[in-house]
C-alpha cells in the first residue's frame, strides 16, 4: 500500500475510475491521503441495491451521475437535492431509473433543462414525471432517452426538443397514461431516432432532415394530424406501421432514400415511389390482413437495386404464411439484375409462399444463395427439382 500511495494523486484518481463507486468510496478510510480522492472521480454510479441514504447524499466534482432506484425508501426532496447538487458541477451525463413506486414522482429539478454543459440525459420510469419549465436551454446535449415516462402536459415533449439545438441521438418511449398527446419532432441536426408509442396521437409531426437511423413502432388506428418530412440521408430503418393508409404513403415517401430497410406493414402503399438506394430488405410476412404477398410485389418492383430479400416474422407477431402470390405481369428490374440473397424464415410450404420462392428461384439471374428455413422432407425435393436462372444459385435448407 506504501508504494501506490506514493503515487501521484492524478494516477490514484484514474485507477479509482475503474472501480465500482461503492469500493472507491471506501477507500477514503485507508489514510488522511486517500480521504477526498474519491471525490475527484469524474463519474459517479448510485443505486439503491448498493448504497444507503447517508452514503449518496456526498457531492463531489462530478461530470457523470447515474441514479437507478428500485425501492422507495427515498423521498422525492432527496433525490431532487443530489440531482441539484450533481448539476451545479459541469454535469455532462445524467441517468435516473425509477420505476418502484405507483405514485407519480416529481423529483427533476428545473436546472436539469437548463443545464449547459449537458451531454447525456437519460430518464427512465412509469412514475417519472417530466415537467418542463418554461425556460428550457440544453446547448450540448447530443443523447436524450426518455422511456416511460410521463409528461406534465402535451407540449413537454416538445417544448424540450425544441431547445436541443445539437441533439443527434432520440429514444422515446411511451406507456399508458403518459399523457402523449402530440409527437412532433422538428430537430435539423437529429441522426438517430427510435420511437415506440403506445396510444393514439393526435398529432404526429417529424422533420429531421439528416436522420441516419429511424426505428419506430406506431399503431394508431383514428384520424390524426399527420406530417413527415423525407429523410434524404436515411441509411437504415425499422418499421411496424398500422394505420390509415393514406398516412402510410406519407411515410414511405419519407424513407424512399433509405438503404438498409426492416418492415411490417398491414396495407400496401400507393404507386409512384423508387426506393432507388434501397440494397438490403427484411419483410414481416405476419399478414394479418392477407396483403404481404401484395407488399412485396410493390417493394420489388420499387426497388431497382435490390440486393438482398429477407422474408420474416418480427417477434411477438402472428405466425409467417403467405396465402397469396399474384405474379407480377413483368419480372421486376432487381430480380433479373441485382437480387444475390434470399432468404425465406418459417417456410411452411402454404401455397403463396411456394410459388413466390420458385418464382424468384427461376427469375433472378445473379443470385447467390436461397436460404430456406424449417421445410419438411418433402418440401425440400419441391424446391431442389425447381429450375434456377442462376447456375451459381446455393440452395440451403436451415
Amino acid at each position: 500500500m506504501d508504494k501506490i500511495s506514493r503515487l501521484p494523486d492524478e494516477l490514484l484518481v484514474k485507477i479509482l475510475s475503474f472501480l465500482p463507486t461503492k469500493v472507491a468510496v471506501s477507500t477514503s478510510i485507508l489514510s488522511k491521503q486517500w480521504d477526498l480522492l474519491w471525490m475527484w472521480l469524474p463519474k459517479l454510479d448510485y443505486s439503491t441495491r448498493k448504497y444507503s441514504e447517508s452514503e449518496c447524499t456526498r457531492a463531489p466534482i462530478i461530470e457523470s451521475f447515474s441514479l437507478d432506484f428500485l425501492a422507495s425508501q427515498f423521498k422525492p426532496v432527496t433525490i431532487r437535492s443530489w440531482l441539484l447538487t450533481a448539476v451545479s458541477r459541469n454535469l455532462r451525463e445524467v441517468e435516473v431509473s425509477h420505476g418502484c413506486n405507483n405514485k407519480v414522482l416529481n423529483m427533476l429539478p428545473s436546472s436539469l433543462y437548463t443545464c449547459k454543459s449537458l451531454v447525456s440525459l437519460k430518464l427512465n420510469g412509469r412514475r417519472l414525471l417530466v415537467d418542463v419549465p418554461r425556460m428550457v436551454s440544453l446547448p450540448c446535449l447530443k443523447t436524450f432517452l426518455l422511456q416511460d415516462v410521463k409528461y406534465k402536459n402535451e407540449d413537454s415533449l416538445q417544448r424540450l426538443l425544441s431547445n436541443c439545438p445539437v441533439l443527434e441521438d432520440l429514444v422515446v418511449e411511451g406507456c399508458k397514461g403518459d399523457n402523449m398527446v402530440k409527437f412532433i419532432v422538428i430537430v435539423p441536426s437529429l441522426q438517430r431516432l427510435t420511437v415506440n408509442i403506445l396510444e393514439d396521437l393526435d398529432e404526429f409531426v417529424m422533420n429531421t432532415p439528416s436522420l441516419k437511423y429511424f426505428k419506430l413502432d406506431y399503431y394508431n388506428y383514428k384520424n390524426h394530424h399527420c406530417l413527415i418530412k423525407r429523410m434524404p440521408k436515411l441509411e437504415e430503418a425499422y418499421v411496424e406501421l398500422s394505420f390509415n393508409p393514406v398516412y402510410i404513403d406519407r411515410f414511405i415517401r419519407s424513407i424512399t432514400s433509405v438503404k438498409r430497410l426492416t418492415l411490417c406493414i398491414d396495407d400496401v402503399y400507393g404507386d409512384g415511389f423508387v426506393f432507388d438506394q434501397l440494397e438490403h430488405l427484411q419483410l414481416c410476412t405476419c399478414d394479418e390482413q392477407h396483403t404481404s404477398g401484395a407488399v412485396i410485389v410493390r417493394l420489388l418492383k420499387d426497388s431497382p437495386n435490390l440486393r438482398v430479400l429477407d422474408l420474416f416474422k418480427m417477434e411477438y407477431h402472428n405466425p409467417i404464411g403467405l396465402y397469396t402470390w399474384n405474379q407480377p405481369s413483368t419480372v421486376p428490374e432487381c430480380i433479373l439484375s441485382s437480387l444475390q440473397t434470399f432468404k425465406c424464415s418459417g417456410y411452411s410450404g402454404r401455397p403463396g409462399e411456394r410459388d413466390l420462392v420458385i418464382y424468384i428461384l427461376k427469375n433472378a439471374n445473379h443470385l447467390k444463395t436461397a436460404t430456406i428455413w424449417f421445410p419438411t422432407v418433402d418440401m425440400k425435393k419441391e424446391l431442389v427439382l425447381s429450375s434456377r436462372a442462376s447456375n451459381a444459385c446455393q440452395l440451403v435448407f436451415d
